[in-house]
């Protein structure tokens, strides 16, 4: 007969918003485990699995702790109600966590004050639980959002008996999405066998409690600043996006694929902020909440492109294009190979053409025109990356600005690329960087049309390969160049391009006087006029991706702020619960202008 051998939730802590599926081990009647699903649908042999999901409600309502969620609260700072705060993260477990976690919460305050002035503060706390136990009871009525209410009649609502509690049946399926009514209580599962025919339990039920519910953590939202001396709140519309008929905007992020999102690397982040249930939906939370026309990801594993973003993305609006890495390195399973992914609003833009670089196959070519035979496998050895290139050309539906030419097609070239080279193979990332832009400079002789160049580079601010982008040449004596045992950059006169690509976030350096413009050249390195970093781990902090732009084409309009490290919590790192990548997104607004008669 089917039985049920072990139920376990692959998620410590759940979080509203992010689905729990837990894992079922069932014996078939034959003996034979599996973790295949038996519905009331499909019955094995005259049997089949209930569940149902119970949120577990006290008399008491808890409040958690916006810095650790698994501890209950004991403080709340009225300085967040004041500035009127998500109430959410204004909970503390201690003082000593309040204190840990000031210089990220006082920024919180800066950004959500008004033009009064802030309370004292030594008037910021307001103990909830003298006693410090983490049982008290929020003495604020409505401060949380865990109604009673069940989406189920009110017939199976049953006391349990025990200390007050009460179970209110909240879902009927082996799946279940915490909602906001659920934030600070405990859910309950239980599956059980069940005959067929007299629809009867058989048998005991598995049960299993979760911790208590936790609401999902948010980053500070990040402003868009204008940089070309508009009021950029004049030209967004009601759901704010820009409203100039001829601007957009792009946003490029590296979301980090859940195959190198391991706790071993990232161990200063909570096993549960680094499960791929809880940052897909964190990620998606983030891309949607930019609403930029144009959208290019990197570390997009192939499943999840097929199975989450495409069709998650298409409920907004969007349409997407994808590259997959190619697999000549890789060993495993094909669908969890990452590449590129484009998307772009359909409402905005028309897909035209796309081109895909394979960065394997120009090695191979490279190899069989200048290494010596006997070097061939040696030299493929060290090319071969399984890197790629997602080339998209799109054709805008909002009206050229090119006056003279009101009939004419706005067409738009978008580059997504990543980069992923080990640091001390010099050579290679420069030589795949510089077999990117030729392409694009025979895309670019073909057709008068404004060009995007995003990524994730892998190369920092000043390295060979920036310099080659920034710059449109190398110089000679740069010590990159030094690291070349094949020969592939020789001459170093080829190395070049014909593109007048700039660095978007470079902007912020010409900024005015402003206070927000000094703000943000603090978060900028002065000898690059790139931002201090875009990749932030306990390993390495610097700047490994941008975005460039035709500059005779294309005008910044504002970019998205950058992060500083206040704006990170003390004592981490990416990802982190609120941030889930180790790369911070970056996004820019352009205008279209007609290119100069020459």
């Amino acid at each position: 007969m089917l039985s049920v051998i072990r139920v376990h939730l692959p998620s410590e802590i759940p979080i509203v918003g992010c689905e729990l599926t837990p894992y079922v081990l069932l014996r078939r009647p034959d003996k034979t485990p599996t973790t295949d699903d038996v519905p009331e649908s499909a019955p094995l042999e005259g049997h089949f699995l209930k569940y149902r999901w119970y949120r577990v409600q006290s008399d008491k309502k808890v409040a958690i702790c916006s810095v650790h969620p698994s501890e209950p609260a004991t403080l709340q700072c009225l300085g967040c109600l004041k500035s009127k705060v998500p109430v959410a993260k204004s909970y503390h477990c201690s003082t000593k966590c309040f204190s840990d976690a000031w210089q990220h919460h006082r920024v919180l305050h800066e950004r959500a004050a008004t033009a009064a002035t802030e309370g004292n503060d030594e008037e910021e706390l307001l103990r909830l639980n003298s006693s410090g136990s983490g049982s008290g009871v929020l003495s604020t009525s409505g401060s949380l959002t865990n109604g009673s209410s069940s989406v189920y009649p009110a017939a199976i609502t049953q006391k349990t008996g025990a200390g007050g509690e009460t179970l209110v049946e909240v879902g009927r399926s082996k799946t279940y999405t915490p909602m906001a009514d659920d934030i600070g209580h405990v859910l309950k599962f239980e599956c059980v066998v069940v005959n067929a025919e007299t629809k009867q339990n058989v048998g005991l039920s598995c049960t299993i409690l979760t911790s208590r519910v936790i609401p999902a953590p948010s980053p500070s939202p990040r402003r868009l600043i204008p940089v070309s001396g508009a009021d950029v709140i004049g030209h967004l519309d009601s759901n704010g996006r820009p409203l100039s008929m001829g601007s957009f905007t792009v946003l490029s992020y590296n979301i980090l694929s859940d195959t190198y999102a391991s706790s071993d690397i990232y161990n200063y982040c909570p096993t549960w902020a680094l499960t791929w249930t809880y940052r897909r939906q964190n990620l998606l939370r983030e891309i949607v909440k930019y609403r930029a026309d144009i959208v290019c990801l990197q570390e997009v594993q192939n499943d999840h492109f097929e199975e989450f973003f495409s069709p998650e993305l298409d409920k907004h609006g969007y349409q997407g294009l994808f590259k997959r890495k190619t697999n000549e390195v890789f060993v495993g399973n094909t669908n969890t190979i990452d590449g590129c992914a484009t998307f772009f609003r359909r409402d905005r833009f028309s897909h035209v053409k796309k081109y895909e670089v394979e960065f394997n196959k120009a090695a191979q070519s490279l190899t069989d025109a200048i290494i010596p035979v006997s070097q061939k496998k040696t030299a493929l050895n060290r090319l071969v990356k399984d890197n790629v290139a997602l080339i998209v050309v799109l054709e805008a539906k909002f009206g050229s600005q090119a006056a003279d030419n009101p009939g004419k097609r706005q067409l738009l070239c978008v580059a997504n690329t990543h980069v992923n080279v080990p640091h001390e193979l010099k050579d290679v990332k420069l030589w795949q960087v510089h077999t990117l832009l030729k392409g694009l400079e025979k895309i670019a002789a073909s057709a008068d049309i404004p060009m995007l160049v995003c990524g994730d580079f892998n190369t920092v601010p000043a390295s060979a390969p920036h310099t080659l982008l920034a710059m449109g040449k190398v110089d000679p004596l740069h010590p990159d160049l030094m690291v070349d045992p094949l020969g592939i950059l020789r001459p170093h006169t080829k190395l070049t391009h014909q593109l007048p690509l700039v660095s978007a976030y470079s902007s912020f350096a010409r900024m005015g006087g402003s206070v927000i413009a000094e703000q943000q050249r603090r978060r900028m390195d002065p000898a690059s006029n790139e931002p201090l970093f875009t990749n932030c781990t306990r390993d390495f902090i610097g700047t490994l991706d941008y975005i460039f732009y035709t500059a005779d084409t294309l005008a910044v309009e504002s970019l998205l702020e950058l992060l500083d490290e206040e704006s990170l919590r003390k004592d981490t790192a990416l990802p982190s619960p609120e941030w889930s990548s180790d790369h911070i997104a970056l996004l820019a607004e352009f205008r279209c202008m007609p290119r100069a008669r020459r």
